[in-house]
């Protein structure tokens, strides 16, 4: 394993134990805003691991605000009883990025709950898929996600399937330029090295939607290390 992957896994790592922490506090629950919850976890991640930076926005999303891609900024709502919530955070360890994105309900409901077992389940369906590849357009990849929506029974909510991530700020290329995200614009492979000749390495994020019932569920980590 390079020295880049090793940090980047350590980061994501760090990043799933936050979330375990979180969770074992109780933190996600009803009664309070998205933004509440949101700032609750920036303490946690400061107060328990020492973070300061995050190198995207903080994101948390409950009830119909879950069918918004990450571009969205819904207003702040409060979580609600037997809700669905999706946390999204980029939190920065040792000058490298992690991307964690993870859906948690509340209650019981039997639709949340298998959207929640489904984007978990499409990930890793998705990522396997991927490890079979030796060559693959971000194009491809964002049609393939698109079908495996549809294979669960779902629609696929994100703009995007996923991005690079690495040391901060990772590579940015022109404005207009989508070769580093997974997405219907994109027709570079994305095994492809970077300009210096090292590998990239992505972020895969699924998200599912149902706009009937006004739900959607995320997943996402690195899908190569």
């Amino acid at each position: 394993m390079n020295n880049a992957k090793q940090k980047l896994a350590a980061a994501e790592e760090k990043a799933k134990q936050l979330f375990h922490v979180v969770e074992g506090l109780g933190l996600i629950a009803p009664g309070k805003s998205e933004k509440q919850l949101a700032d609750e976890v920036v303490e946690v991640a400061r107060n328990h691991f020492g973070i300061e930076k995050f190198w995207h926005k903080k994101i948390v999303r409950a009830g119909a605000n879950t069918l918004h891609s990450y571009s969205g900024n819904p207003p702040d709502r409060i979580i609600q009883e037997d809700d669905i919530v999706i946390l999204d955070f980029g939190p920065i360890f040792d000058g490298w990025e992690a991307d964690l994105g993870r859906t948690y309900v509340i209650g019981q409901d039997p639709l949340k709950l298998k959207l929640k077992r489904d984007v978990e389940a499409a990930w890793r369906e998705a990522k396997t898929w991927y490890d079979e590849q030796s060559s693959l357009t971000g194009a491809q990849y964002f049609t393939y996600l698109n079908e495996l929506a549809k294979k669960y029974g779902w629609e696929y909510g994100g703009e995007i399937g996923g991005h690079i991530v690495g040391h901060f700020p990772h590579e940015q290329l022109g404005p207009d330029d989508l070769g580093l995200d997974i997405h219907p614009d994109n027709h570079a492979d994305i095994f492809q090295a970077d300009k210096d000749g090292n590998d990239r390495h992505w972020i895969l994020e699924i998200q599912f939607i149902d706009r009937l019932n006004q739900i959607g569920g995320f997943f996402e980590q690195l899908i190569n290390q």
